[in-house]
């Protein structure tokens, strides 16, 4: 008896340590070298950007600042329409006000009807201006855009940058990625991949800076110099693609996890609605208040990102929107 119930446990520890490795090998090396300089005028544009969110609107959602939020939606339809595209608003009522998600797409030569869809919320939680949360995201989403709008993908790359992301909207009908990816799923569109951008320009190289739920830990750095690949179960082989590539031309240290959706964390952006309708998607971030002592305060401000490595990330992610979309 003893002897099998031994040969249990180890069979059970086996089995964890497989399923633990399953979520958190990556394929690739993560950037070790020096640090680097991303194209000076790629770190300007995403500077004026975060800061004209950030400082120039400031706190933007539907309660406290409906206004600000407008006038950001109007910005970045503007800016959208600069790079040459055709801005769709996706309205839906909250309450008594009604909000958008803006939708732009850059259509595919020969794979028209597969979709890549990249988004960033550009709401932010009370009481905080969001540089990092989510004008980052924003900015690196609207770089991206100017990138594809240059190019010719054979599958049809859609932006979208939605609206009530935060508290109170998070996970409920109301959160404007759950309205667009349900919207997605009812037309029967054909996403092939999902990239949430979120919060993704705090960066610092002090020790024991960043902090995971348990048990991940074990398996990661605890300096937040890096940024992050997070998808589910069902995701995975899209995070290792995305790493893949991401580690072959990125001058930024970089980690990914494909875990189960209900991991503290894993679902906390608007990948997490596309998940729920059955689509392969992950997020992009620099685990947000794993890391950041500014998240969801006052105090997140342009002057926190790290601009130079949020260009680098850019930079990376070009790569990766390369690969995806052909």
């Amino acid at each position: 008896m003893r002897r099998g119930l031994m040969g249990l446990v180890v069979l059970s520890t086996g089995l964890l340590f497989g399923c633990f490795s399953r979520m958190v090998s990556m394929p690739g090396h993560s950037y070790e070298g020096p640090a680097a300089t991303p194209d000076a005028r790629l770190e300007a544009q995403l500077r004026a950007d975060v800061t004209q969110l950030a400082a120039g609107f400031g706190e933007r959602n539907v309660y406290n600042a409906p206004e600000a939020l407008e006038r950001s939606a109007v910005w970045l339809t503007q800016r959208l329409t600069s790079l040459g595209y055709v801005v769709k608003e996706e309205a839906f009522d909250v309450g008594e006000r009604t909000v958008k998600n803006l939708i732009v797409e850059k259509a595919g030569s020969t794979l028209t009807s597969e979709l890549i869809v990249i988004g960033a919320h550009y709401d932010t939680a009370h009481g905080t201006p969001g540089a990092d949360d989510n004008g980052s995201g924003v900015a690196v989403g609207l770089a991206l855009a100017e990138y594809a709008m240059k190019r010719t993908p054979a599958r049809t790359v859609r932006f979208v940058f939605f609206t009530n992301e935060e508290p109170p909207f998070f996970r409920t009908a109301g959160m404007g990625s759950e309205v667009n990816a349900k919207a997605s799923r009812a037309r029967g569109d054909d996403v092939k991949a999902m990239l949430a951008l979120e919060t993704m320009g705090c960066f610092t190289d002090a020790p024991d800076s960043q902090h995971y739920p348990w048990p991940f830990s074990a398996a990661y750095p605890s300096t937040g110099n890096f940024i992050a690949f997070v998808g589910d179960t069902d995701s995975r082989e899209l995070v290792r693609e995305a790493v893949r590539v991401f580690r072959e031309k990125a001058k930024v240290p970089s980690e990914g996890a494909a875990l189960p959706a209900f991991v503290e964390g894993a679902d906390w952006s608007d990948h997490g609605p596309y998940w729920r309708q059955g689509y392969r998607a992950l997020m992009v971030t620099d685990t947000a208040p794993f890391r950041n002592p500014h998240y969801h305060r006052a105090t997140d401000v342009p002057a926190t990102v790290d601009f130079r490595r949020l260009a680098l990330t850019a930079e990376g992610l070009v790569a990766v929107l390369d690969s995806l979309s052909n």
